[in-house]
C-alpha cells in the first residue's frame, strides 16, 4: 500500500489517468474538486500499479497478451499483475481459453470491497472524504448495481419465487461458500461511527468447488450449512440482502444497512430513491389482522411504513426486503409480487456489454 500520499497531482499524473478510466465505466468514479479521489487512489496503488491498471481491459488477458500489447517486459508485468491481484486492485480469473488472466475492476463493486484486509484509519478517512465530496454522484448516474432480494420466509407460501430472487436458493446453487468482514461497517468504525450491526456477514459464492481453498484475500471458507446460518443471522440482525443486478453468476450476497453501506447510505443520507433495484416483491398488509402496534416500523430502514388506523405501505419506498414481516406479532404482513410493469427483470447483463465497450485500449 502506498504510504506517501501526494498533496497535489499534475495534469498528467498516473492517478488522474486511472481515475478517468474508472469513471468511463457505468459504475462510475466521479472526479472530486478537492482531489480526494486521487488521494484515495494514491493510497491504494503505487505509481507503477496505477499506470498498469489504467491500461488494462475489462476482458481478462494473460500476462503475455498484456505485455505484448503494451510493449512491456513479460516477467516484470506478470509479477506486478499477480501482486496487484493479491491486493484486490484488479480482477483475476480464467480467460475464455482457460488460461490465467487479469483485468480492470470497477471501483464499486470491485476494488473497494476487496480492501477489507488493507483498510486502516487513513484509508477510511480518505474514502469518507471522497464519498462526501463526489462519490455520491455515482449513485445518481450509474445503473442500479445492487438488487434487493427478500428474506425467504417473508414471501407467501403459495407464490412462485424464481431462483435468482431467493437468497437461500442462491446459496444452495453455489459450490463454494465464504464470508468476509463488511468493508462498509469496517470503514465507518475506523472513522469513529460504528453502527453496531455484525461485521462477519458479507458472503462470497462460487459455482466452482473448492474455489477459496488457496485464497489470499481473507475469505473465510464456510460449508453450505454455515452459509445458510450466516444468511439467517444477517436477517435476524435486520440487514438487507443485496446481490448484483443480474440473473446469473451471482457471486456475492451483501447484507447491508442504511447506516453504513456505501450504496444504501445514498438513500438514507442523500435521499437518492433509486440507488438500488427493488426486489420483485412489495409488502402487503392484511388489515383484518393488523392491530396497529407499530412494531414493524422499527424494522423498516426505508421509511416505507406509516401508522394510521392500521399500517400503511408506501409501495414506492418499499424495496421488498421483507425484514418487517417476521417482526409482526399478528402475522399481518407478507410480500406479494409487484404488478408486471413494476417488476422489471434484473438488468445488469444489458449494461455489462456497454461497460466492456466503454473502456478502450
Amino acid at each position: 500500500m502506498n504510504t506517501t500520499i501526494p498533496t497535489s497531482f499534475s495534469t498528467d499524473s498516473v492517478y488522474r489517468r486511472l481515475a478517468r478510466v474508472l469513471d468511463e465505466l457505468p459504475n462510475r468514479f466521479p472526479a472530486a474538486e478537492d482531489e480526494s479521489d486521487l488521494r484515495l487512489l494514491a493510497k491504494l496503488f503505487s505509481e507503477p500499479e496505477a499506470e498498469l491498471a489504467a491500461q488494462l481491459s475489462l476482458d481478462l488477458e494473460t500476462p503475455a497478451q498484456i505485455a505484448g500489447r503494451l510493449g512491456r517486459d513479460m516477467r516484470e508485468t506478470a509479477g506486478l499483475l499477480k501482486e496487484m491481484s493479491r491486493k484486490g486492485l484488479i480482477t483475476i480469473g480464467k480467460t475464455k481459453e482457460g488460461r490465467l488472466g487479469f483485468g480492470l475492476m470497477p471501483f464499486v463493486v470491485g476494488i473497494y470491497e476487496a480492501q477489507v484486509n488493507r483498510m486502516d484509519a487513513e484509508m477510511a478517512e480518505l474514502y469518507e472524504a471522497y464519498y462526501q465530496s463526489a462519490f455520491h454522484r455515482a449513485l445518481l448516474e450509474q445503473p442500479q448495481v445492487h438488487r434487493v432480494i427478500p428474506v425467504g420466509e417473508s414471501v407467501k407460501n403459495n407464490m412462485e419465487v424464481r431462483p435468482f430472487e431467493s437468497a437461500s436458493e442462491i446459496v444452495n446453487m453455489a459450490q463454494s461458500w465464504g464470508v468476509v468482514d463488511c468493508i462498509c461497517r469496517t470503514q465507518k468504525a475506523l472513522i469513529g461511527k460504528p453502527c453496531g450491526h455484525p461485521l462477519d456477514v458479507c458472503m462470497i459464492l462460487s459455482t466452482q468447488p473448492n474455489a477459496f481453498d488457496n485464497n489470499v484475500t481473507g475469505i473465510r471458507m464456510q460449508t453450505q450449512e454455515e452459509a445458510l446460518q450466516t444468511l439467517q443471522r444477517a436477517a435476524q440482525a435486520g440487514l438487507v440482502h443485496c446481490v448484483s443486478n443480474h440473473q446469473r453468476e451471482l457471486w456475492y450476497i451483501c447484507n447491508c444497512c442504511t447506516c453504513s453501506c456505501g450504496v444504501l447510505r445514498g438513500m438514507a443520507e442523500m435521499g437518492i430513491a433509486n440507488v438500488v433495484a427493488r426486489s420483485a416483491f412489495v409488502n402487503q398488509v392484511d388489515e383484518s389482522l393488523c392491530v396497529g402496534c407499530g412494531e414493524c416500523m422499527q424494522a423498516c430502514q426505508f421509511s416505507a411504513l406509516t401508522l394510521e388506523d392500521v399500517i400503511r405501505v408506501d409501495a414506492m419506498r418499499c424495496v421488498g426486503c421483507g425484514l418487517c414481516v417476521p417482526v409482526c406479532p399478528q402475522d399481518a404482513l407478507s410480500l406479494v409480487r409487484r404488478p408486471g410493469e413494476e417488476d422489471p427483470p434484473p438488468t445488469e447483463e444489458d449494461w455489462r456489454q456497454v461497460r466492456r465497450s466503454a473502456h478502450l485500449h
